[in-house]
């Protein structure tokens, strides 16, 4: 899809750029990077959210870069049924992403597809972050991006990457090479340093403490809030383990279970795990090597106390049924 007709479609609108519920750098990125690009072209736009900015580094992002985002509760009483939302680093129907007032006429997610809509412009398409469309576009037009700009993409490209690590392809190094001519390296270094808080230890403590290992599957919870961005940060961490090639991590949330998948291997696909996982609980995807789902607390079944062993026993039921190579 050519950026050309986006830039077309906003012509004319009030436009508001919308991530998924809980941004984590790539979304808020992409978002910012779609913002100024749009504002190149004379078109005003706002970026929007559900949910909360809990990571630091995220919180970081928004403060050393300039970007504006707003909650829907500041915003909804301004938006209306005509205005136009351009999905970024999302989709519509999503169990991440809240359908706010306004029409989404656009998409732009590296995400694999749950609900097919039908946008009048949608851009989507496997990569390792959405942030290296967003940069795409802004070479596909000759628009040289700000510092500000090429920084905070190529901050979310590395972050949801896992430092090129994870789903990298080529067309994420192109980008990555593309931004790099325009970046900050201080203000890069800056974003990506001391990005954990004393409090997050207490996290990491109780995962360790909770975790049990099958075979290759490593399996923790946490009896207590912790924001999403910590949670996948657990995944990746015990990721890191010589025994865990694939790991499900679960938090407890104001009204249920927040729950995080990761899988290394080529024969376990995270996204389908999450759903096969949470199937008849609750709903999960996402891509084949890492993916969330949320339970609502009331779908939990049997007895609260002993709801670490509950999951444990559907998981291991589960793989032992469908991926016995990797117990």
């Amino acid at each position: 899809m050519k950026p050309e007709k986006l830039i077309e479609l906003c012509k004319k609108k009030t436009v508001w750029i919308q991530t998924h519920n809980f941004p984590d750098p790539d979304a808020i990125s992409s978002a910012f990077g779609l913002q100024k690009l749009l504002e190149h072209f004379g078109i005003a736009s706002r970026i929007c959210h559900e949910g909360q900015i809990d990571k630091l580094s995220s919180v970081k992002m928004l403060s050393l870069c300039g970007i504006e985002m707003h909650s829907y509760d500041e915003i909804e009483s301004q938006m209306n049924a005509d205005d136009m939302i351009v999905l970024v680093d999302c989709q519509k129907n999503n169990g991440n992403t809240t359908d706010f007032v306004g029409d989404e006429l656009a998409a732009i997610d590296h995400h694999p597809t749950v609900v097919k809509i039908d946008y009048e412009y949608s851009d989507l398409r496997i990569t390792g972050a959405c942030a290296s469309i967003i940069a795409e576009y802004y070479k596909t037009l000759n628009v040289k991006p700000d510092v500000k700009v090429a920084t905070a993409l190529m901050y979310g490209l590395r972050m949801d990457t896992l430092q090129l690590s994870r789903g990298v392809t080529e067309f994420d190094l192109d980008m990555l090479s593309f931004l790099f001519h325009y970046s900050d390296k201080e203000l890069l270094n800056e974003l990506e340093t001391n990005n954990m808080e004393f409090t997050d230890l207490r996290a990491y403590g109780e995962a360790i403490e909770n975790a049990r290992v099958f075979g290759k599957v490593c399996l923790s919870f946490l009896d207590f809030f912790c924001p999403d961005a910590l949670v996948a940060a657990l995944s990746d961490f015990f990721l890191a383990l010589a025994e865990a090639e694939v790991v499900i991590i679960f938090a407890k949330r104001d009204t249920g279970y927040k729950f995080s998948f990761r899988s290394e291997r080529s024969d376990v696909n995270a996204g389908v795990l999450a759903g096969e996982i949470l199937e008849g609980w609750g709903n999960g995807g996402g891509h084949a090597t890492m993916a969330g789902g949320f339970v609502e607390e009331r779908n939990i079944p049997g007895d609260r106390m002993y709801l670490f062993d509950t999951v444990q026993e559907k998981t291991i039921n589960l793989i032992e049924a469908k991926y016995p190579q990797i117990l």
